[in-house]
């Protein structure tokens, strides 16, 4: 076992190809505010959504970003006035951020009661990921960074036999962002080198901001939800991009 590396892995984007069904449960939550749009989900809407998932940092925003489609908004408009764009309609519907979180996850949870081995084969894991992860314990500890539930990560990696203990899984019921984390990793890990392996470049531009987190070896993850435009910038910063062959083959 290697113990001078730890690896925090982002989830969505980086293990799981979760978006088609974040696309889908963002679209049937939006159904429940906006009662104008079909309970079907149209099979284009979720190719549209891929197209503008690597600007989705958390999986709430999904309901946004689907109620924008259904209303026709361009895709390069999305992209190009996106934040302005989900608080208009927020401050449409009168709901808060919480209330959205409650609702997504809400609504993933009666689909899981519902149909749990649907829900899992729309979250399949990247390609001989699960192999990997399965064999990741015994080279070295890990941990997964997220703003997803954990709940939801948890029963992703059961279904695919990966165990990871859940105090090791830093999800959105954490109330942390992924810089605190790292810097709660790097108290409790201080003679390590932390991999932080994450598809959105924003996030790890976050990381290059804090000079508390220098030490930390930045990746990102070329196959999961990011542009070509971020993958030219993350070229030009003190970035690994790396590609799905090579992820943890080091």
């Amino acid at each position: 076992m290697n113990n001078s590396i730890i690896y925090a892995l982002d989830f969505d984007g980086v293990i799981c190809d979760s978006a088609i069904e974040t696309g889908i449960t963002g679209w049937k939550a939006a159904c429940s505010i906006w009662v104008d749009m079909p309970k079907e989900i149209p099979s284009e809407m979720i190719d549209q959504f891929r197209l503008i998932r690597p600007i989705i940092e958390t999986g709430y925003e999904a309901i946004l970003a689907m109620r924008l489609l259904y209303l026709k908004e361009p895709i390069d408009t999305i992209y190009s006035d996106y934040a302005h764009k989900i608080n208009a309609l927020l401050e449409q519907s009168k709901l808060t951020t919480n209330d959205l979180k409650k609702l997504f996850g809400q609504t993933r949870d009666a689909w899981i009661e519902n149909d749990l081995a649907d829900w899992i084969s729309m979250n399949p894991l990247f390609s001989n990921l699960a192999t990997k992860l399965q064999g990741l314990e015994k080279r070295c500890s890990w941990y997964i960074v997220t703003t997803k539930q954990e709940r939801f990560v948890t029963q992703i990696l059961q279904a695919n036999s990966i165990e990871l203990s859940s105090e090791k899984i830093f999800g959105l019921d954490r109330n942390m962002n992924k810089i605190e984390v790292l810097k709660g990793l790097m108290e409790a890990h201080p003679n390590e080198k932390i991999y932080f392996v994450e598809d959105r470049f924003p996030t790890l531009l976050n990381v290059l901001k804090n000079p508390e987190l220098a030490s930390v070896k930045l990746i990102l993850a070329l196959w999961g939800y990011n542009t070509s435009q971020d993958k030219t910038l993350a070229s030009e910063k003190p970035i690994t991009l790396q590609t799905l062959e090579d992820f943890l083959e080091g």
